[in-house]
């Protein structure tokens, strides 16, 4: 009866993992989270695949879509555009602050940069720039 339990815990732990490989697994992250009423949201870019959440506001959200080259070149030339690697984050303590974080692991702009700390005066306008390039994908394939 142990052997059963033991083995049937192993296949239960083997399955979770894995329905979190495309968490984990990705080229491109994007998310925010927190705020008074907390809020999250994320999207989540491995080549053309594409997993979107959201949480909060009393809503709950979860949708699996493609993203065509043509986006995924006008966001890599955004991040280009607009700097993403020199973007620097100020180190300030911020509470209760929503934030966005953003994580490239391929190609030219591969880093990540978040602005939970807020980002320095002079960066501003070019992080809001990348942001809004993510929220034109979320808007063109999520919401409608």
């Amino acid at each position: 009866m142990k052997k059963i339990l033991g083995i049937f815990l192993i296949i239960i732990t083997v399955l979770s993992c894995n329905s979190q490989k495309k968490y984990s697994d990705f080229d491109i992250s994007y998310s925010r989270s927190g705020g008074f009423a907390p809020t999250y949201e994320n999207l989540l870019i491995k080549g053309n695949d594409a997993h979107y959440s959201f949480e909060g506001q009393g809503k709950k959200l979860k949708k699996s879509f493609k993203v065509s080259n043509a986006d995924l070149k006008k966001l890599d030339e955004t991040l280009s555009k607009n700097n993403f690697r020199r973007i620097q984050e100020d180190h300030k303590k911020v509470y209760d602050n929503v934030t966005t974080s953003i994580n490239i692991k391929k190609g030219a702009n591969e880093g990540s940069k978040s602005d939970g700390s807020m980002i320095m005066p002079n960066f501003t306008t070019n992080w809001e720039n990348i942001v809004a390039g993510f929220q034109e994908i979320i808007n063109n394939n999520v919401k409608n």
